[in-house]
C-alpha cells in the first residue's frame, strides 16, 4: 500500500513542472506526416498547388503567421514554454486568411413579426447552410441526404436574397442534383451569437430557423461575375481551391420560403414579399 502512494508521489513531482499548451485562433486541422511535402515552399503563391491531391481536398497549409497575424503565436511558437523548451506540434495545418473576411453576422435580429425581413436577414447573414437532396448513392438511393455548404446571397453590403454556391462535380450532393435538381437549404440563427446570448436552444422556436426550397441550377454566364463576387468576398479561401476539382457556381431558384422565428406556428412567406424585403 505504501509503495503505491510512493509511486503516486513520484509521478506527481515529475508532472508538476509540466505545462499544457492550447492551439488557439486558427481554423485548422493537422494532417499526418505521410500526407505532406517535407521542406516545401509554403508561400502564398505556391501553397495552393499543394492542395491538389487524389485522396481529398486539403493537404497543405498557409503559414500560420499569415493567418493569425503578427501578434498571435503560430503553431511553432505555441509549443514553447518560458524556458524555451519546445513541444513538437504539427506545422502542417490547413488555414485560411481570416482577416480578409468581413464580419457578416449581426447580433441584433429583426422583430419576429417582420417575417419577410427576418427571412432575408437570416439568408444574408448566414455563411453556410444544410442542403438536403434525394440521394443517388447506392446504399441510400432515393432517401434524403444532407450536406453542409458555404453560401452567399451577395457581398456584405449587397443582399439579393438569391443563394449562390461554389461546388464540385466530385461532391455526392452535386451528383444528386444532376438526377433531381430540387433541394431544401436550411439555416439556423444558432449559427451566430444571438441564441447563445439569450440561452435559446437551437430547437427553441425563438431561435429562428429558415428553410428555402427550390431548384438548383448552374449560374448562367451573364450572372457569373456577380456570383464570383458574392462567394469570393464572403469566402476568399475559395479562390485558392484546386482547379482540378472543376469548381462551378450554382444558385437556388426559390419555390418556397419557410420560417419559424417565434412560438405559435410557422410562416410561409410569399416570394414577392421575400424579395421586396431588406435585411438591413
Amino acid at each position: 500500500m505504501r509503495s503505491r502512494y510512493f509511486l503516486l508521489a513520484v509521478l506527481a513531482n515529475i508532472l508538476y513542472p509540466c505545462q499544457s499548451y492550447t492551439l488557439r485562433g486558427s481554423v485548422s486541422w493537422a494532417v499526418s506526416s505521410n500526407d505532406v511535402v517535407e521542406d516545401a515552399d509554403l508561400s502564398e503563391e505556391v501553397s495552393p498547388a499543394l492542395l491538389v491531391d487524389s485522396a481529398g481536398l486539403w493537404k497543405q497549409a498557409y503559414p500560420s503567421s499569415k493567418v493569425l497575424g503578427d501578434g498571435v503565436e503560430g503553431p511553432g511558437e505555441l509549443g514553447k514554454s518560458e524556458n524555451n523548451n519546445v513541444t513538437p506540434l504539427s506545422s502542417h495545418l490547413f488555414s485560411y486568411h481570416m482577416e480578409k473576411v468581413k464580419k457578416s453576422g449581426s447580433s441584433t435580429p429583426l422583430p419576429h413579426q417582420e417575417t419577410a425581413r427576418t427571412a432575408r436577414y437570416i439568408t444574408h447573414y448566414s455563411d453556410w447552410g444544410h442542403l438536403a437532396t434525394i440521394s443517388t448513392q447506392d446504399p441510400i438511393k432515393g432517401l434524403p441526404f444532407g450536406n453542409i455548404f458555404s453560401v452567399s446571397d451577395g457581398p456584405v453590403d449587397n443582399s439579393t436574397g438569391i443563394i449562390y454556391f461554389y461546388v464540385t462535380p466530385m461532391d455526392n450532393t452535386v451528383s444528386d442534383l444532376k438526377n433531381n435538381p430540387y433541394a431544401s437549404l436550411t439555416f439556423s440563427e444558432a449559427e451566430g451569437d444571438y441564441c447563445r446570448q439569450m440561452a435559446y436552444d437551437p430547437e427553441d422556436p425563438r431561435c429562428a430557423r429558415l428553410t428555402l426550397t427550390g431548384k438548383m441550377v448552374e449560374v448562367v454566364p451573364e450572372e457569373l461575375e456577380f456570383a464570383k463576387l458574392a462567394m469570393f468576398s464572403r469566402h476568399p479561401v475559395m479562390t485558392k481551391w484546386p482547379v482540378g476539382h472543376k469548381w462551378f457556381f450554382m444558385k437556388l431558384e426559390l419555390i418556397q420560403v419557410w420560417l419559424q422565428d417565434w412560438i405559435g406556428g410557422v410562416s410561409l412567406i410569399p416570394l414577392e414579399d421575400y424579395f421586396k424585403a431588406t435585411p438591413f
